[in-house]
């Protein structure tokens, strides 16, 4: 951490509050991607549609925070849609 400065300091506690805050948007990410997946190896249609649904919403929403760049969220989406896509 900072040693000295006054904006030093402010600057590693804001760092550390962003990091957490990005950390639970992209964990949540990674669990809304994961259950797709996870439908689409059960070739469950239904379910990977409802999914995918989902997980597009929490990409998107990464986008707009910042956490994501909109390209990483575009191929994301993409490579999730076409692998349901595949099904069904």
């Amino acid at each position: 951490m900072a040693q000295r400065h006054k904006s030093a300091l402010k600057a590693a506690r804001q760092s550390l509050k962003r990091r957490q805050r990005n950390r639970v948007v992209l964990s949540s990410v990674k669990g809304a991607m994961k259950k797709v997946t996870a439908a689409v190896e059960k070739k469950d249609a239904a379910a990977a549609k409802a999914s995918l649904g989902e997980a597009a919403s929490a990409l998107s929403k990464a986008a707009s925070k910042g956490v994501l760049k909109p390209n990483t969220v575009a191929r994301r989406i993409s490579v999730l849609a076409h692998s349901v896509n595949s099904i069904a």
